[in-house]
């Protein structure tokens, strides 16, 4: 398994269900999990809910067709679409790819041909696996990419796990919005993508967005973990 693809989580959105069970299978042998959906209306009900790390969607999706739901998706989130693209179907590309989609890839998929793009659009792993974090109630496993909050399992896409790992590792410390964009994006992405990020992490981890007690905004600067109180129960 490539270190890189571990713990990704990608929206397939294939209305051929035995394309899309296939093709699960075989990305799970590179520990990439799959979720998978027929239309481009469901795939983007999934990408709200679920936050996949990629989308990998054909140029052929019924009811909303590959690139106006690239074009949807886009306005909303700042996922990554890989699109798959068939014969005759280069001006949907080309018009999917205006729309926003990160890159194309021949389809039927070929595995051996997707995983070097999905290398390339995802974010990378966590540094050198070292001892799980813990702050509190809260628990980061990097070697498992595990998070556990008052041992409750907490499932997050490789982005926010990056993003959770280095809050936890300066807890109670501030981390600037420079030091998010460089260490979790590699300097690229716009504070307002930050800060998309940071509320959706904390809606996974149960935190108040309007009045949050574990991730603190600190106006201007950047943001502050304060581990949750220990309780009876957790580790």
């Amino acid at each position: 398994m490539n270190p890189g693809e571990e713990g990704l989580l990608l929206l397939v959105a294939e209305p051929d269900h035995e394309v899309a069970a296939k093709l699960a299978e075989e990305l799970s042998g590179h520990g990439i999990r799959v979720i998978s959906c027929g239309d481009g209306a469901e795939a983007l009900l999934i990408a709200g809910t679920e936050h996949p790390d990629a989308v990998l969607a054909t140029t052929r999706l019924p009811i909303i067709g590959g690139a106006a739901f690239v074009r949807t998706l886009s306005s909303r989130t700042p996922i990554p679409v890989v699109l798959g693209v068939g014969d005759g179907d280069g001006p949907a590309a080309a018009e999917a790819l205006a729309a926003g989609a990160a890159a194309c890839v021949a389809y039927p998929y070929r595995v051996r041909e997707l995983l070097p793009i999905l290398r390339s659009i995802t974010p990378p792993p966590l540094d050198a696996p070292g001892s799980p974090v813990e702050c509190g109630g809260l628990r980061l496993d990097p070697a498992s990419l595990t998070v556990h909050l008052h041992d409750r399992p907490i499932r997050l896409p490789m982005r926010e796990l990056r993003l959770l790992h280095l809050l936890m590792t300066h807890a109670d410390r501030v981390v600037t919005r420079d030091q998010i964009r460089d260490i979790v994006w590699g300097g690229e992405p716009s504070s307002n993508t930050v800060t998309v990020h940071v509320q959706r992490l904390r809606h996974r981890l149960g935190d108040d967005h309007q009045d949050p007690h574990l991730i603190l905004t600190i106006r201007g600067v950047g943001y502050r973990l304060v581990p949750p109180v220990l309780t009876t129960n957790s580790r």
